[in-house]
């Protein structure tokens, strides 16, 4: 009976520890305003509602007494908001959009009428985040999928913010040191990367540019990057903040099918892999980079209004040609002949009858060492590689 207790009191442990983790950092947004009347004076309980109508979400609350409503943890998304309040007409704010971790402020003002009379407002302003200090920008799906990305990762675009350097490449092994991706200053282990919430870093290679899960484009709902001043529903590091938002079913059921091919038209030879190949009496052919990324998406309703299914699938085949640089044997050293610099920074020649004289056993030069280094390719000419 103990050992039952037991390990139903770890399960449980285990599922907190779980939510705990899960819910330390948030994917949802916040929307808060003001209801006025016409002469700008504040009305208190006001019944203010936002709708989605794409899953029936919906949320109702009132004005406190400065006329003040704040919907707080909501699904990033499109909403209606719509005020009404006893003597006042009923007005309506259509497409209000509210971005993941960008609280959104909608000021409304009530006319005198009655209580049948609807005010629809369609034209609105950019929103704006006057709530916080955290800078950065939000990325809805259509420009996730308009904006160019290598290899189609959208934690990529974090290298398209101000205040992103990217200082990886030859400059930096990535293997060892943690400078890849510099966002203001900081080491690129210290971005964090969230998506719908849960931790998504890759704790092994501490990458800026790169989760442990790939998420794909097409899957993407929303896309934040609080590149500083982040809020302490985020932080568990100095590094930009990057929080993912994957894309929800709705009452209609939607799908995609893309592909994307990357093919060998139009490419360009390296020049020194261009010359090795000349030398060598080879076809100037440049190194393949071949990638063809595929995949489809699909939505719909289970329960309308209520419950929802989204899943996405992508797959990508690649053919790709390194260019690798090697250390050969010059053409003299092929032949048994050996050089070597002085401290006068001449050059002295030992030819293979030179070299079985110095030799104690009499041997010399190996033949056999000479048709191995044969079958070996030659190196590129100094005078090409300096050129």
């Amino acid at each position: 009976m103990r050992r039952r207790i037991r390990v139903v009191a770890q399960i449980v442990g285990i599922v907190v520890a779980v939510a705990i983790t899960t819910f330390a950092q948030t994917a949802t947004t916040s929307l808060k305003g003001t209801v006025t009347d016409a002469k700008g004076a504040v009305v208190p309980g006001a019944t203010v509602t936002i709708l989605n109508s794409a899953t029936g979400f919906t949320r109702t609350t009132k004005t406190d007494a400065q006329g003040i409503y704040d919907f707080v943890q909501i699904p990033p998304a499109t909403y209606d908001v719509t005020s009404t309040a006893q003597g006042f007409a009923t007005t309506k704010v259509n497409a209000v959009t509210l971005l993941v971790n960008s609280p959104g402020t909608q000021n409304m003002t009530l006319q005198v009428a009655s209580s049948t009379t609807v005010v629809e407002v369609q034209g609105q302003a950019e929103m704006i985040n006057t709530e916080d200090a955290s800078q950065g920008n939000a990325f809805a799906s259509k420009q996730l999928l308009n904006l160019p990305s290598e290899g189609r990762d959208p934690v990529w675009i974090l290298s398209l913010q101000p205040g992103v350097t990217y200082v990886g490449g030859a400059f930096v092994d990535q293997n060892y040191d943690s400078r890849g991706g510099s966002v203001n200053g900081a080491r690129s282990d210290q971005t964090n990367v969230t998506l719908d919430g849960v931790d998504n870093n890759d704790v092994n290679n501490g990458n800026a540019f790169q989760g442990s899960l790939r998420a794909t484009m097409d899957s993407l709902d929303e896309f934040r990057v609080a590149t500083s001043n982040s809020n302490a529903d985020q932080g568990r590091s100095s590094g930009a903040q990057v929080s993912l938002v994957t894309k929800s079913g709705t009452n209609q059921f939607h799908g995609t099918a893309y592909e994307y091919n990357r093919s060998n038209i139009g490419e360009a030879n390296d020049w020194f892999n261009e010359q090795a190949q000349l030398q060598a009496r080879l076809p100037n052919i440049p190194p393949h980079l071949i990638r063809n990324t595929f995949g489809a998406t699909v939505g719909g309703p289970i329960i309308k209004n209520k419950l929802f299914f989204f899943a996405a699938y992508e797959g990508q085949r690649t053919n790709e040609s390194l260019e690798v640089s090697r250390t050969v044997p010059s053409a003299a050293f092929r032949q048994g002949v050996l050089q070597y610099l002085t401290g006068n920074g001449s050059i002295v020649q030992l030819n293979p009858t030179q070299l079985k004289q110095m030799d104690l056993l009499g041997v010399g030069v190996n033949p056999r060492r000479n048709r191995c280094l044969t079958s070996t390719p030659l190196p590129t000419p100094r005078t090409a590689a300096m050129a």
